[in-house]
């Protein structure tokens, strides 16, 4: 078994703790009312869309979300969340650095031994959650699910789901596709934006994410037989015949939408070994990015 298998079948009792443990972090979280940008790199990035998206439809306060590096410094936050697993990322650091002293700052990270410690004004650990592949999964579902638990917002179906997810065979004629398009609506299109990344990241699959009904302005004229189109969340009314009159296959998203996302990272890590590749070390990338000064 690759490190991303094992780490990606341990995520139910990771979310478990983290929903647990939501309430020690309350004072360092977000709280209701305030401004709040989420920053973080690569799948860290679409976690903070996810939550963007979830805390300013909760009605808790306006909520961004930026790559790090794209940080808007002409705005004013009342906190600023950072998420990153391995508490290195230069962008972040950076960022953070920048921030000091002008807005406060949370950070949650998977490494209590690493720089952002001491450059954010707040910080939340899930070691726990850390992971020894390249290919985040269980740092990235967990610190959302601890977001999602902060807000009120974290179901109690969603480990049930997710075991679901682990323990049922994917979709028939999946591993056989040779395209992938995720699709999301509201937070969800932060998780098809990140299964889009883990397809690219693990198997090297030409893989697509869009909102969902952006799908209809074009994308879905690459969709044909021999490709997929997967739903995170609940689906427009009349998409699935739609995609299903193309030749495409259709695949529904009928569990709690992080759990389709663990289902996504699986598919991952199947075509990655069927295309006789390590999901535990993508080409060209590391674990965290350190830019030389």
């Amino acid at each position: 078994m690759t490190h991303v298998e094992d780490e990606l079948t341990s995520q139910p009792g990771c979310w478990t703790r983290a929903a647990a443990d939501a309430p020690r972090y309350r004072a360092v979280l977000p709280a209701p009312g305030e401004r709040v940008a989420i920053v973080g790199c690569g799948t860290s990035y679409f976690m903070a869309q996810a939550v963007a998206a979830l805390r300013e439809g909760a009605g808790q306060g306006e909520t961004d979300a930026f790559a790090a590096s794209e940080y808007p410094h002409g705005r004013s936050y009342d906190r600023v969340v950072a998420l990153t697993r391995s508490g290195t990322t230069t962008e972040v650091l950076e960022l953070l650095g920048e921030l000091t002293g002008r807005t406060r700052t949370t950070a949650i990270t998977a490494d209590p031994h690493t720089p952002v410690m001491t450059t954010a004004d707040d910080v939340v650990v899930l070691d726990f959650a850390d992971e020894r592949s390249v290919v985040q999964t269980r740092f990235a579902t967990t610190a959302l699910t601890l977001l999602r638990a902060h807000l009120g917002l974290h179901p109690d179906t969603a480990v049930a789901d997710a075991r679901t997810a682990l323990e049922t065979p994917l979709p028939d004629g999946l591993l056989a596709c040779t395209q992938f398009t995720f699709l999301g609506r509201g937070w969800t299109v932060g998780l098809a934006n990140e299964a889009g990344l883990k397809m690219r990241e693990a198997s090297l699959a030409w893989t697509e994410a869009y909102p969902a009904m952006e799908y209809r302005h074009g994308p879905i004229s690459i969709t044909t037989q021999g490709t997929a189109t997967w739903m995170l969340g609940e689906a427009p009314e009349g998409l699935a015949e739609q995609v299903r009159a193309t030749g495409g296959l259709w695949v529904a998203g009928g569990l709690d939408p992080l759990a389709e996302l663990v289902r996504a990272q699986r598919l991952a890590v199947a075509v990655a070994a069927a295309r006789g590749l390590d999901p535990d070390s993508p080409r060209h990338l590391t674990r965290s990015v350190i830019l030389a000064p």
